[in-house]
């Protein structure tokens, strides 16, 4: 029986994946999985009992990473599982960003009282012209799984669309309409796009990316979206450039507190992944890669060790997490014995990750490979 502690509140869909063997709660001391979405983990005490966390949704900004991984817990995500939702969201947030749709209706909550009001729509609507997307030019930052859904949606509403992205990937790139073009350096990008939109992760080469440097290398009336981190752009930055025209608009599912009240700013309160059937996909995804996980020790989608999986074989398998050092295999297996049927073996910096299948193994080989120099943790199943 497996005890899997909820952080958060997961779809009941999800947990019905799990089964009999598993005991899904909401209060529990030794848990051997967590379950989170948004709830911080940051300050939490990780019980000896935990070997694995999935989150379900793309971000992983409120689980300790390296903390997990010298303690050898696996931490998943669910990438691609609320893509479609976000991608929606965008197209919706380009029309918001060009014909000042929010603006207008706000604006007409104010003539609830005019007996004249009709007339004064017809006279005030002006003020709410913008432009149609079709034809227009989006340069699309990122193609992962929503930024090739963004890319691919706009082309099918007849925009032109340039993508960049340094690290595509194969699968990516199958998926991408051959009508997307994509350049190698980003600047080419700036200086061609009429709407810009972000689809990246935050880390030490992206953060505050959008600044006013780059802003300067776009196009006079330029409109922005972000729907990915609100610490991509430097938020001075772009109230200086709504204030000077030079940014036309800037829509982002982040309301942070230094963009609200500013004009050009269409701020949403992070809604990109908030439909039922992306919470549906997210946990489910997450269920199962934590059942497989816990049941066969396969990883996939791992924000913390290398993806490794393979069928079972033989009549025992070792699950072992340890540190990307020379010699490490060769010592395993001298302590786990017994007949190799089959074995997968990656890393991923400092860490790695090995799973043996063995025939004969051994009788006391979990614990002499416990003695090995580098092991962080290893299981039988």
């Amino acid at each position: 029986m497996y005890n899997i502690l909820k952080l958060n509140k997961i779809a009941p869909v999800a947990i019905e994946r799990f089964g009999a063997d598993y005991n899904c709660v909401d209060e529990c001391d030794a848990p051997e999985g967590i379950l989170v979405r948004s709830a911080s983990m940051h300050d939490m005490e990780l019980p000896e009992s935990l070997l694995a966390i999935a989150r379900a949704g793309a971000g992983v900004n409120n689980i300790p990473l390296d903390k997990c991984a010298e303690k050898g817990i696996c931490v998943f995500n669910t990438p691609g599982a609320n893509a479609n939702a976000v991608m929606e969201l965008v197209i919706a947030g380009m029309l918001l960003g060009s014909r000042k749709i929010s603006e207008g209706i706000a604006w007409c909550k104010t003539l609830k009282d005019d007996p004249n009001n009709l007339k004064a729509v017809e006279k005030g609507k002006s003020q709410f012209v913008g432009p149609e997307i079709k034809g227009k030019t989006l340069g699309v930052v990122g193609l992962g799984a929503i930024g090739v859904l963004v890319a691919n949606a706009a082309r099918a509403l007849h925009m032109h669309v340039i993508g960049y992205d340094p690290y595509l990937s194969v699968n990516a790139a199958l998926h991408l309409s051959r009508h997307v073009v994509t350049v190698n350096n980003i600047d080419e990008l700036y200086a061609q796009a009429d709407y810009v939109t972000l689809h990246l992760p935050v880390n030490d080469g992206t953060r505050g990316m959008i600044d006013a440097d780059t802003i300067a290398k776009m196009k006079d009336g330029v409109r922005m979206l972000n729907f990915s981190r609100d610490g991509l752009v430097v938020s001075s930055d772009i109230k200086a450039a709504l204030e000077s025209g030079k940014l036309a608009s800037y829509v982002t599912d982040f309301a942070t507190n230094d963009l609200l009240d500013v004009d050009g700013v269409v701020a949403i309160p992070h809604l990109g992944a908030s439909t039922p059937e992306s919470e549906d996909n997210c946990a489910i995804m997450a269920a199962d890669e934590m059942k497989d996980y816990l049941e066969n020790g396969n990883i996939k989608n791992s924000v913390n060790f290398p993806n490794v999986s393979m069928p079972r074989t033989g009549d025992t398998r070792f699950c072992v997490f340890h540190h990307n050092a020379p010699k490490m295999i060769s010592s395993l297996l001298e302590k786990i014995g017994g007949n190799v049927e089959n074995m997968e073996n990656k890393s991923c910096g400092d860490y790695a990750y090995t799973i043996i299948d063995v025939t004969g193994a051994n009788p006391d080989a979990l614990e002499a490979a416990e003695a090995v120099d580098g092991i962080i943790r290893i299981r039988k199943l």
